[in-house]
């Protein structure tokens, strides 16, 4: 992730902007490993939702159900 972060910082901003997407992949791929964590070490949606600065209805929305579980393509 620090060679992705470099690249969008690079001086061709082209350059730069072909990294974001991958960035934005990985940046998901860690939230969703982080909230699985979370939820299997016993914190609760409004402690996630707190520390992601979302609602409780929007984290258990998107990580919610048997959808925690599920691989992460």
């Amino acid at each position: 992730m620090a060679v992705l972060a470099q690249a969008v910082n690079a001086d061709d901003p082209i350059s730069s902007l072909a990294a974001v997407p991958e960035l934005r992949r990985e940046m998901a791929r860690l939230e969703a490993v982080t909230v699985r964590r979370a939820r299997t070490q016993g914190n609760s949606w409004t402690e996630i939702a707190a520390a992601l600065g979302i609602s409780k209805q929007a984290v258990h929305k998107k990580y919610g159900g048997r959808g925690l579980f599920r691989s992460q393509e």
